[in-house]
C-alpha cells in the first residue's frame, strides 16, 4: 500500500525525533482539507465563508 507510506514516515518522524508539537498542526490541516473536500459544491459553503 503505497498510499500510506507518507503516513508511516510521518509517524516515524514524530516518534523518533520527539516532534509531538507537530501533531496538532497536522490534525488541523487534515481537518481543514476534509472540510474543503466535503463542502465543494454544497449549500454549506456560504456559512463556511462567514467563519473566515
Amino acid at each position: 500500500m503505497a498510499k500510506f507510506t507518507i503516513l508511516k514516515e510521518l509517524w516515524y518522524l514524530l516518534k523518533t525525533r520527539k516532534k509531538w508539537w507537530l501533531t496538532p498542526i497536522i490534525v488541523m490541516l487534515l481537518l481543514l482539507g476534509a472540510l474543503i473536500f466535503f463542502t465543494q459544491s454544497s449549500a454549506v459553503v456560504p456559512f463556511i465563508y462567514a467563519l473566515f
